[in-house]
């Protein structure tokens, strides 16, 4: 059965769900990510969004989301005067993927501390948004849940470890992936998760061993 959304789409600025209320989230996604307003940004832009983005306003889109404004801000069409407002600069270029979704952009965005982050996340349709890679990583989350994205060792036990201090915390955990470079190296784990985390729960699990770093994406109407 359809639900409201699918029948009538996002509350957004137009003129494209996919190309205005998509992108303005894969921007704010990619804010929340990196833990702040970005000072610098490259933006690539691939397939439809290369082609046509820019006469639906993805490029306006993607700095206003960058930006924090959510899809039904009045303020996404002025978002380049914004971001110079700010001090954010910003460039676009066409972005070179291997079969990734036609409505994908790749962004990579520096704080003013110097904390970089990089981020492909495809517009999949009615405002709906996929992470595809995070930091050179091969993900898949929409934000769709609260998320938690836990850098770590691949270190026997530490999921459990992780999924304990959840547990504790009444946090039921809806889907969970793990990516690793090799065994006993480098690991990434996404957990979404259908309550928020707290804090302390975070707090928690950010300093069990391996863990290395820990960023969190909360549910938009959370």
């Amino acid at each position: 059965m359809l639900d409201i959304f699918e029948i009538l789409g996002p509350v957004m600025v137009g003129p494209s769900s996919s190309h205005t209320a998509g992108a303005v989230r894969i921007g704010r996604m990619a804010r929340t990510l990196l833990g702040g307003e970005p000072v610098r940004a490259k933006i690539g832009l691939y397939g439809s969004f290369a082609e046509t983005g820019q006469g639906h306003g993805t490029d306006k889109a993607l700095v206003a989301g960058l930006l924090g404004l959510k899809p039904d801000d009045m303020k996404i069409p002025a978002s380049f005067d914004l971001a110079k407002q700010r001090g954010m600069k910003f460039t676009f270029e066409t972005a070179r993927l291997r079969e990734a979704h036609p409505n994908t952009a790749v962004l990579e965005a520096e704080r003013a501390d110097g904390k970089v982050l990089t981020l492909q996340a495809a517009s999949t349709g009615g405002g709906r948004i996929r992470v595809d890679r995070l930091n050179g990583v091969e993900v898949s989350f929409t934000g769709n849940f609260n998320t938690l994205v836990i850098r770590h060792k691949d270190i026997a036990g530490e999921l459990a470890d992780v999924t304990r201090e959840l547990s504790n915390g009444r946090v039921n955990i809806a889907n969970m992936s793990l990516c690793r470079d090799r065994r006993g190296g480098d690991a990434l784990t996404v957990i979404e998760t259908d309550q928020k985390v707290p804090r302390v729960v975070r707090q928690l699990i950010g300093e069990l061993r391996g863990v290395e770093g820990l960023t969190y994406y909360e549910k938009e109407g959370d």
